[in-house]
């Protein structure tokens, strides 16, 4: 469902850095618009999205995975009347990205603006993981769902036109897009190796992407240093919401739990504890962004994560420096 986050009336807003040649709307609704992603357990999740309507147009942050998430934003588009001005990729991962070309065969005029961390992941972390999909798949031991993930995830490396940015972001800095000012944060080596998170002034909005992830902190590429030294700029930031790359969106008490319960798990997985210590931890500490019933499965990531990641040297090498082919 298309889940509006608050209601606010229509406003004027300036227009400068705009594109000349797409007339300006003279009012539209300021508040963030969150298509919800999925994180099921049957196969691979989407990404939350998130819409910011602006003076020349949509900002999409984030595009998701599956077609069916990709149809709700195109959906909205057509809903307000708008075309899609711009896409923001908060990172890399597939589950955020992988809706790009979608959005651009309908509106191939929306820039794609993200960090280059996603050149180092397209010589060594994604086509590893295409090979891993290829050998599951030939194993005859890969689901329907799985297929269909392995091959939506393939199409999606293989277009690169449609993942590289054609507005890189090397550097944090107030931005003017399709009109509408917004504050892009780079934080280093945290969820992959140059991650955006984005400071919306007009509606005191941060929008994290896989820097929060509410059920489990998302390690597969991530450096945990960074990590944390981002959620620390994060809570800087003078936010009153915050939208995290999956799960519901939080308040700035409920961000400041969460990142409590993640300030632990890492404090745990650096001492002698036991794995299961740390495990029972996170569940403990983040019992208000668990799902009912979904313990034992946030149990197994948790448990995968601090045992191949969080303590391993080999992932901090990997992950806390630039990707290279593997």
């Amino acid at each position: 469902m298309i889940e509006r986050t608050l209601a606010a009336a229509a406003v004027l807003i300036a227009c400068e850095g705009s594109h000349p040649s797409t007339p300006a709307r003279s009012a539209y609704d300021p508040e963030p618009t969150v298509i919800a992603g999925a994180f099921p357990p049957d196969r691979s999740p989407d990404g939350n999205s998130v819409i910011l309507q602006a003076p020349r147009g949509l900002i999409v942050i984030d595009t998701g995975r599956h077609p069916a998430h990709q149809d709700k934003l195109l959906a909205f588009a057509r809903q307000v009347g708008a075309p899609i001005a711009a896409i923001i990729n908060t990172h890399w991962h597939l589950d955020h990205t992988g809706g790009n070309a979608e959005l651009r065969a309908v509106y191939p005029g929306a820039e794609i603006i993200a960090t280059r961390a996603v050149d180092g992941a397209l010589v060594g972390f994604l086509p590893k993981g295409r090979a891993q999909g290829q050998t599951l798949i030939a194993s005859g031991k890969a689901t329907p769902q799985q297929i269909e993930d392995i091959r939506l995830d393939r199409a999606a490396v293989d277009d690169t036109r449609n993942l590289l940015p054609t507005r890189p972001i090397a550097q944090s800095d107030a931005v003017y897009i399709a009109g509408r000012r917004l504050d892009l944060h780079v934080a280093p080596f945290a969820a992959t190796e140059a991650d955006l998170w984005i400071y919306d002034a007009a509606t005191k909005t941060v929008i994290a992407g896989d820097l929060v992830v509410s059920e489990v902190p998302f390690f597969d590429s991530g450096c945990p240093a960074g990590l944390r030294a981002a959620l620390g700029e994060i809570a800087a930031a003078p936010f009153v919401r915050l939208i995290p790359g999956h799960g519901e969106p939080m308040t700035r008490d409920a961000f400041a739990r969460w990142r409590a319960a993640f300030d632990a798990l890492l404090d745990c997985a650096a001492s002698p504890s036991e794995v299961a210590t740390c495990v029972a931890g996170w569940r403990t500490g983040a019992a208000a962004f668990i799902a009912a019933g979904d313990s034992a499965r946030i149990d197994e990531y948790t448990t995968y994560y601090v045992t191949e990641i969080l303590r391993s040297p080999a992932a901090h090498e990997r992950f806390c420096h630039p990707l290279r082919a593997e």
